[in-house]
């Protein structure tokens, strides 16, 4: 049976790199970017260039689409969330309806709902803050249908790509998974206090992004959490497991401070 054909948006990136080479014998991937990335067919081309990108996604089955505007001096610039989280994101799902593509892997993030850690009247901020002397003992989990509560333009950016992915579900019967990714980081450990409650270890991205390629195709549209079990955890991930059969084994406190 041939590979399924994977286009992977943002290719060049930390999720992009880690997804090649731990699955790369599994599908046929093939990667859009600014930065060229060497061993697969790649198109160095911005999103947010529509005129330019539509060769990208010829012969794709899926398009996993991580690249959005996400460096440390942008994540709460609008200008840089609505050329290219927003914009950028719209010209990704036109260019794969446009190509027939099936599905479309929408990596959105956590902090759609992080906000919650704001509120004084709930637990969350202790969770990620401290002082430890003051986490309670049990917590409600947040589900992914629980309001959400963005904290900055682009957790609001990646919330216009979800409505999209629902939209283009609904109009166009191209299937979305929607990822409400945790913390991956470089070093694949936390760094700072606030990473233990949504930490999300390589290897647990990975084999979620796996499960969301391969997932049936009865999936016309969901969103799900993707976080490691992790002590402070306070984003429930019971559906995930339940539905796209996610095992992840990673664990913030595998990684104690200092350590």
């Amino acid at each position: 049976m041939s590979k399924k054909k994977v286009l992977i948006t943002g290719a060049s990136g930390l999720i992009g790199s880690l997804t090649i080479a731990a699955l790369g014998d599994k599908y046929d991937f093939s990667g859009l970017s600014r930065r060229r990335v060497e061993g697969i067919p790649h198109f160095a081309v911005d999103i947010i260039q529509a005129d330019s990108i539509g060769p990208a996604f010829h012969g794709v089955d899926t398009v996993l689409h991580l690249a959005a505007a996400n460096g440390i001096d942008q994540v709460n610039d609008w200008s840089a969330t609505m050329a290219g989280t927003v914009q950028g994101t719209l010209n990704v799902y036109e260019a794969a309806r446009e190509a027939g593509v099936k599905r479309v892997v929408h990596m959105s993030s956590g902090c759609t709902q992080l906000a919650y850690e704001w509120d004084d009247e709930l637990p969350f901020g202790t969770l990620a803050n401290g002082p430890d002397d003051q986490v309670p003992e049990n917590w409600t989990m947040v589900d992914p249908d629980w309001p959400v509560r963005p904290d900055s333009p682009y957790a609001i950016g990646k919330l216009f790509g979800e409505h999209l992915g629902r939209y283009y579900a609904d109009k166009h019967g191209m299937s979305t998974i929607v990822i409400r990714l945790g913390a991956v980081l470089p070093e694949d450990r936390p760094q700072v206090r606030r990473h233990y409650p949504g930490y999300l270890s390589q290897s647990d991205c990975v084999q979620m992004i796996d499960k969301c390629i391969s997932a049936p195709d009865s999936i016309d549209f969901d969103v799900f959490n993707a976080i490691s079990e992790n002590k402070y955890r306070w984003r429930s991930t019971d559906r995930t497991k339940e539905v796209l059969g996610w095992e992840p084994t990673g664990c913030a406190e595998d990684h104690p401070p200092g350590d």
